[in-house]
Parts: C-alpha cells; structure tokens; sequence
C-alpha cells in the first residue's frame, strides 16, 4: 500500500480548511498523531497520512451520527 504524507499546506489545500485551522482545532481533536499524522524521526514536522484522513471524513459523512474521536483512534457513538 502506498501512503501519501502531506505538509499542513498541502492538506489545507486538499481539504479546504486554512492552515491554521487545521494546527489549532482539527490536530489533536479530529486527526489523531499515529492514526492521521506522524512526526518523522521524532522530529517537530508533521506529516500528515492522506488515505487514512480520506477514509474518516467519508465515514463520518456517512454515518451522519455524532461521534467522539477516541486516542486509539476510533470513535464512541453519542
């Protein structure tokens, strides 16, 4: 499987949401690090999965609920 990583610029323009929206409210709340984005090398750069973020918005496009993320990644039905 071939995995896209993208710099916060480059998924902003992907997804249509400022940069700094995605830094301040959807990092850490919506993507989780790990599951949407890693840190290479531990370093401070963020490199954000494109196919996992890809399939989360059109899951929850389609299940139409309100749901939490959970750290592990998956999500509680509220």
């Amino acid at each position: 499987m071939s995995i896209t990583y993208l710099t916060t610029e480059e998924l902003s323009e992907k997804i249509k949401y400022d940069q700094r929206t995605i830094r301040e409210r959807l990092k850490d709340s919506v993507l989780i690090e790990g599951v949407h984005y890693i840190r290479p090398f531990g370093g401070r750069k963020i490199l954000y999965l494109w196919e996992q973020i890809e399939v989360d918005m059109v899951t929850a496009t389609r299940d139409h609920g309100f749901v939490i993320p959970m750290a592990n990644g998956g999500v509680c039905n509220g």
